[in-house]
């Protein structure tokens, strides 16, 4: 984030807590106009500085499960995490993806509403995605923390 001055980063910083601040409330707290903090939030989102804005929802019953994937690739050339990345964009069961160091390749959050759609997730998406050796699958138990880094 460089290039941005103490009051975009302080603009960033009131977002990541509290996305749903009114423009006046956030013009107040890093002390601009209300015209001129809503053209500097346009900016940040035009220059995708702030890429989106999401909620974060309570552990209920009606949630699904999480199961952390650890997928680890063939090769690791260029082509084919490309072609990886590519595809995990495709499937909305799949709701984070990290490029990692270690001992996997990539680490995947996935959302399912039972062991048996896992299970379908498991041989319709995971196995087919390109280059996949090996995927190791883990069950969550329940969500302990669930937060946004403040800025």
């Amino acid at each position: 984030m460089s290039g941005l001055d103490a009051i975009d980063r302080n603009i960033i910083r009131l977002l990541r807590l509290n996305a749903r601040i009114s423009n006046a409330k956030l013009a107040e707290a890093v002390g601009l106009s209300a015209s001129a903090c809503l053209r500097r939030v346009n900016i940040l989102e035009q220059t995708g500085v702030i890429r989106g804005y999401t909620a974060l929802v309570g552990t209920g019953a009606e949630e699904g499960i999480a199961v952390i994937v650890q997928i680890t690739l063939d090769r690791q050339t260029e082509e084919y995490l490309n072609r990886f990345e590519a595809a995990v964009r495709k499937y909305p069961e799949i709701r984070e993806c990290f490029l990692m160091t270690g001992g996997s390749d990539y680490f995947l959050r996935v959302e399912v509403d039972s062991a048996a759609n896992f299970e379908r997730v498991h041989k319709e998406i995971l196995s087919a995605l390109p280059g996949v050796a090996r995927i190791h699958s883990s069950f969550a138990i329940r969500n302990v923390l669930s937060k946004r880094r403040p800025g």
